[in-house]
């Protein structure tokens, strides 16, 4: 089978394409597609426990605890420590990490409103479909792997 024809090759393509226009637009902010996405995780009032970003980015613990070292070090964000149990931390954005959180939110609305503006509202509603249904089968799928009896179909 040709690479072009295969699903994998065509969403990595376009999360590609989309990831050096972010970082484009990001590197005129003097920041990063990937700081964007962490902030962007952020809840901008409350802040988020630590242990809750990893999941919602689809990050490893062990790599976001760099990513969150780095953003403190830039002053992005700072980590408070509970009073109650030391052992929970919770992110929050400081005044400048609202500031780049705002700048990637214009970013992603940009792209979005471009989309939306170029490609026909049924054929996106197609499109969320299909990658609501790939997500989940290959969601099933790494269950399956996880428990050992899994094996990738082939087509």
């Amino acid at each position: 089978m040709r690479k072009e024809k295969t699903v994998d090759f065509q969403i990595k393509r376009a999360w590609h394409s989309i990831s050096r226009m972010y970082n484009a637009y990001a590197a005129r902010h003097d920041t990063t597609m990937a700081v964007g996405y962490v902030l962007l995780n952020i809840d901008i009032e409350n802040g988020t426990p630590a242990t809750k970003i990893a999941p919602l980015l689809g990050m490893e613990p062990r790599s976001l605890v760099r990513m969150l070292k780095a953003l403190e070090e830039k002053g992005l964000i700072k980590r408070e420590v509970s009073e109650n149990d030391k052992r929970f931390v919770r992110i929050v954005l400081t005044e400048l990490g609202k500031e780049k959180r705002e700048l990637a939110r214009e970013g992603v609305i940009s792209l979005n409103t471009m989309i939306r503006d170029k490609i026909p509202l049924e054929k996106l509603v197609t499109f969320f479909d299909v990658i609501k249904d790939i997500n989940r089968l290959v969601e099933e799928e790494n269950q399956k792997l996880k428990a050992g009896d899994g094996e990738i179909e082939e087509f």
